[in-house]
């Protein structure tokens, strides 16, 4: 708990009013690969507590609109619709493929609670992972992008192979806000092949 109140992005986040320190990692991979654009379409899985949606709705202004999903409760942001529910269960996800028709972006933060139990955790975060880029298969519009947390190790090559054919260029990323100690990065995916 120490190390987490001592971080300078959470001390930021404070600072700045921001709902999470994930903003800023969101902040930078926007710097460098230019992700929004105002009137956009964009997705966010495992949005809670909203840093993302609450960064992502700013840019795509005007016209743009965010769907947010988690399934822990999200208090409301100005211009996200949320849908709270298990991104895992077949009802939720027909739920929120009928809500989005062919997004921009999708984005994935999406994280499990770890177990501790270094195998269990990382095939379930692949497992997670995958699923996000199944979805974005299904809702993103021909030319789309992809932004995917993914854990290097186990499957992690495999995830980003898949990236690869699905888009016609993927970018690996480790933003600074990333705690440097921890296996998470970010799979970019641009031009979307459908």
């Amino acid at each position: 708990m120490q190390r987490h109140f001592n971080d300078e992005y959470v001390k930021r986040a404070q600072r700045e009013g921001a709902r999470s320190r994930a903003a800023f990692k969101l902040a930078e991979l926007d710097k460098k690969d230019r992700l929004f654009r105002p009137g956009m379409l964009v997705v966010d899985l495992g949005a809670a507590p909203g840093g993302w949606s609450e960064y992502a709705v700013r840019r795509i202004v005007p016209g743009g609109r965010v769907v947010a999903l988690d399934i822990l409760p999200l208090a409301p942001i100005d211009g996200v619709e949320i849908i709270q529910g298990d991104f895992t269960e077949t009802a939720v996800l027909d739920l929120l493929l009928n809500r989005v028709d062919k997004a921009d972006l999708v984005m994935s933060d999406m994280a499990l609670n770890m177990s501790g139990i270094g195998i269990a955790d990382q095939a379930k975060a692949v497992y997670l992972a995958e699923l996000a880029l199944d979805f974005a298969a299904k809702s993103l519009r021909t030319g789309g992008m992809l932004l995917l947390k993914g854990f290097q190790g186990e499957g992690f090559p495999s995830l980003h192979a898949q990236m690869q054919r699905a888009f016609a260029k993927t970018h690996v990323r480790k933003p600074r806000a990333s705690r440097a100690e921890s296996r998470e990065v970010y799979l970019v995916g641009k031009g979307f092949k459908q």
